[in-house]
């Protein structure tokens, strides 16, 4: 591993190849030799909320990912733009890539490339049917040191956000994890279907579907009930999932009149009966939703978060990158903010401007001091919030957020002739505030604190695109003018502006407040609703009263 890599942030134990546990100060020990490791992570069912830290840490650091079908675009987002990527993965059965090919790759990229930390992706569980053991192995005979991430398999997590528990206390006291996919040209099956139909209680296949006809008939033919509920979790966890519940008479027709089909979970037991009642994951607000947020980076967890924890899937596609200006440019308002009565009022505009302002001031030999003899208005209650962090408690935070609203409140407050304020905010931004403080003989001087640009990210426009035309976006969340800009900028680039308009046709556009609103109108589109507060919050309370509950299908 490179000296420059850090895996001080794993925070779980692991398996090394010599099959002994290693504490965080041995993987972080790790980074400081030039050596060549292979970590086998697991990345979950689906939901990248299931990704564990250990798991997040490796792909931050990793130089080469190679990752499989199972494997979400959500998750792999958390590995470096420039690391470099090998897709190898085997949708159904057509194999792109086969196993012995796989494990070549792994090998090579870790000969060819000494030093480098290389992250094999595998969907849930690498040790669980997951051929990680494969994996593992090859690099063991190659001579190459290689670490097992473990991750939430499919076989537990898919059926819990099904609202099926694999153990129930005077239900099922066992679960057995079996592959509905045994490898192909071997001359009799390795399972004892007599001891999986008479003993365990609740039974978990993996690739299954293929099967189900021959699943259900060696069940039965070796005692287990016809009448025995089954349910199949197709795509478990993910926004996609559809839950199918049966019985083993009846599966088989139900999936072929139904036209269900893989990847799914296969669930057998009387623990499916709790379904009905246990059903949660369909039953959010925003289950079955997938929203595109087009906050910067640094600012959309805060959306993603709330989005996800009711039931949604959020898609980071950040249209907006902040760039902080030089500090030099800062210095002479410091200047005068240092004088006695240089500024009556700073007016902060944005949370990125207040930590833009105090990157600044701080670079420049100043701290919270400078702002003691001015008072201070924060637009919205984030930006006061960060004010707070760093020991400012805001005079002003208008109840309205837009900047009419904002000037009339300082006006109220005293701002008019011979008041000076100064006005902290990003390059581009409307003149309304400023112009409005100066027609009352208020003396207004703007200082830019950060430009906003457009990041550059073709791969995530065109997975963005791929998205729309599949009909798999329901709404995109704008947050300012900015965003509503920049995103169509990224869409017209890739697509052109009439193919652009065809692809939101479908798609609900959800906008903080009026001034961005009128901004989607100006790109000749209409917004599908307007949040009551212009806020975050606001803004998801209104994409949950407009969008509603797809829901999962349960067949």
């Amino acid at each position: 591993m490179s000296e420059n890599v850090s895996m001080k942030s794993v925070s779980s134990s692991s398996l090394d190849s010599t099959g002994h546990t290693q504490s965080d100060s041995d993987l972080s020990s790790m980074a400081l030799h030039s050596e060549t490791v292979v970590d086998l992570v697991g990345a979950g069912p689906g939901d990248p909320g299931l990704l564990t830290v250990a798991a997040c840490s490796c792909l931050k650091h990793a130089d080469i990912i190679i990752y499989d079908y199972l494997a979400s675009e959500a998750v792999l987002r958390f590995g470096r733009k420039d690391a470099e990527r090998h897709f190898v993965g085997k949708k159904g059965f057509s194999h792109h890539v086969t196993q012995d090919q796989i494990n070549d790759l792994l090998v090579d990229c870790a000969k060819q490339h000494p030093g480098s930390h290389i992250v094999r992706l595998k969907g849930g569980d690498p040790f669980v049917f997951g051929r990680g053991g494969e994996e593992a192995l090859a690099l063991h005979q190659a001579g190459i040191r290689f670490r097992i991430i473990p991750g939430v398999t499919a076989g537990i997590a898919a059926p819990a956000y099904a609202g099926i528990p694999v153990t129930h206390r005077g239900i099922s006291s066992s679960v057995t994890l079996v592959t509905g996919h045994e490898m192909a040209g071997k001359p009799e099956t390795a399972i004892n279907w007599h001891a999986l139909a008479q003993s365990s209680d609740t039974l978990c296949f993996y690739m299954g579907i293929r099967d189900l006809p021959r699943i259900v008939d060696r069940l039965c033919a070796f005692g287990r009930d016809p009448k025995t509920p089954i349910a199949l979790v197709r795509w478990g966890t993910t926004p996609q999932q559809e839950v199918l519940v049966a019985t083993l008479e009846t599966v088989v027709e139900r999936v072929h009149t139904t036209g269900f089909s893989a990847p799914a979970i296969i669930v057998v037991g009387d623990v499916v009966s709790l379904h009905k009642q246990l059903s949660w994951y369909q039953r959010q607000p925003l289950a079955g939703t997938t929203v595109v947020v087009t906050r910067a980076r640094a600012q959309a967890s805060e959306v993603s978060y709330l989005i996800r924890s009711h039931g949604g899937q959020a898609i980071e596609y950040p249209t907006i990158s902040i760039a902080p200006r030089a500090a030099q440019e800062l210095e002479p308002t410091c200047v005068r903010l240092a004088q006695p009565n240089g500024y009556d009022w700073v007016v902060f505009t944005s949370a990125n401007g207040v930590r833009c302002f105090f990157d600044q001031i701080k670079e420049l030999g100043y701290d919270a001091r400078l702002l003691g003899s001015v008072r201070v208005a924060a637009i919205g209650p984030a930006t006061a919030q960060e004010l707070v962090l760093h020991g400012i408690h805001a005079d002003l935070v208008p109840p309205r957020f837009i900047a009419e609203s904002v000037a009339v409140e300082l006006i109220n407050a005293g701002v008019g002739q011979d008041t000076h304020v100064l006005l902290a905010r990003a390059s581009e931004a409307r003149a309304t505030l400023p112009d409005t403080l100066a027609s009352v003989g208020a003396t207004v001087d703007i200082v830019p604190l950060y430009d906003t640009v457009i990041p550059e990210d073709e791969q995530a426009t065109s997975e963005l695109v791929k998205q729309l035309k599949a009909h798999s976006i329901d709404a995109v969340l704008f947050s300012s003018s900015s965003t509503v800009r920049n995103f169509l900028t990224r869409l017209d680039r890739a697509v052109g502006s009439s193919e652009r308009c065809a692809l939101l046709r479908s798609v609900a556009l959800m906008s903080i407040g009026p001034v961005t609103s009128q901004t989607i109108h100006e790109a000749g589109l209409c917004e599908t609703a307007q949040a009551e507060h212009y806020t975050i919050t606001g803004l998801v309370a209104a994409l949950e009263a407009t969008v509603g509950t797809k829901g999962q299908r349960s067949l």
